[in-house]
């Protein structure tokens, strides 16, 4: 017989990711963001190939990739206003964990699905933050797909990328709900 889980059906009904400019310190000690990390690397893996790693990012590293992306866009004529929020964005943060895509050669396991596993991480991640009460935020933007950005910044191998930026700390505020799909649009049933 099924047994069903409303606790944990209840939290992925109203799961609501918290905006990165809204979370402050503190953030979660070591040993708190290796019960999230284990979590999110439960995450379904085609052939075990483990296609992803993590790079835990604290503030001052934050600060430095600020400084990074300015010379980065500028040298990649990136206009000035997708420098400033990409800027913005990392300096404002206190904790980000670097979620890195690792593609794996195999014969039986299709890059795409290394690239879905990555994905799902990030989500596994920002729904293991959540679960345990922090607040958290998966973001990218042009600099996060810029090789020269995260080889230098990252120190990301050719066949590293970057799946996301999960932001994880103390939420300041409570956004409200934002408008989700509707099911009659974009379910089908056959």
């Amino acid at each position: 017989m099924l047994s069903r889980n409303e606790t944990v059906m209840d939290f992925l009904l109203s799961r609501r990711s918290k905006p990165a400019k809204t979370l402050s310190a503190p953030i979660p000690k070591k040993d708190e963001l290796l019960e999230l990390l284990s979590a999110a690397a439960r995450t379904p893996d085609h052939g075990k190939l483990v296609p992803w790693r993590f790079i835990v990012v604290h503030k001052e590293k934050l600060s430095q990739l600020g400084t990074l992306v300015e010379s980065v866009g500028a040298q990649e004529s990136i206009p000035e206003e997708k420098i400033l929020k990409a800027k913005k964005q990392l300096e404002n943060g206190h904790l980000a964990v670097a979620v890195i895509e690792v593609q794996k050669h195999s014969e039986k396991i299709p890059k795409i699905e290394q690239t879905y596993s990555a994905g799902a991480v990030c989500l596994a991640l920002l729904n293991a933050a959540s679960a345990a009460g922090w607040g958290a935020n998966w973001l990218t933007g042009w600099h996060v797909h810029d090789r020269g950005f995260i080889k230098n910044g990252l120190g990301l191998k050719d066949n590293e990328s970057v799946a996301g930026l999960i932001y994880i700390g103390t939420p300041s505020i409570t956004p409200l709900d934002r408008p989700r799909p509707n099911l009659d649009e974009i379910v089908e049933w056959q």
